[in-house]
């Protein structure tokens, strides 16, 4: 295999493994300077790369939202004592969020949970309470 040959192959393989890093988004989308209270009812619980999501049912007057909140990462939430079944389809919650920015669209940033039974489950990386992902100058 010619030198040339074999730098296209290294380069491409790199820049193969770089994708992901560049698919990863930014978390402006979300005003982490509120938070928001919603109950409702748990329709679905995503526990999937590269975020977990939970969609929640608000009632509204007469119609139901459907509120989507993004947590932190499978592999993160289990280490802070989380599981696939943690939260059910079904479940009555209180949920805490960072909202979107984009009002058009109803969900947030995962702050914490209230489940039925009166369990908290919160995002380990907020025990400072400030935002996450925001560089902080010294």
């Amino acid at each position: 295999m010619t030198t040339r040959r074999l730098a296209g192959w290294v380069l491409a393989a790199a820049g193969g493994f770089a994708l992901p890093a560049m698919a990863h988004h930014s978390f402006a989308m979300f005003d982490q300077t509120k938070q928001v209270s919603v109950k409702g009812k748990v329709t679905e619980f995503q526990w999937t790369n590269p975020h977990a999501f939970i969609h929640v049912a608000v009632q509204d007057g007469a119609t139901n939202e459907v509120w989507e909140v993004e947590l932190n990462s499978p592999n993160n939430l289990k280490r802070q004592g989380w599981n696939s079944g943690s939260v059910k389809v079904g479940d009555q919650v209180t949920i805490v969020i960072n909202p979107l920015r984009d009002t058009a669209h109803k969900g947030g940033l995962f702050v914490a949970v209230t489940l039925p039974d009166g369990t908290v489950l919160g995002d380990a990386t907020r025990a400072g309470g400030g935002p996450i992902n925001v560089p902080t100058v010294p």
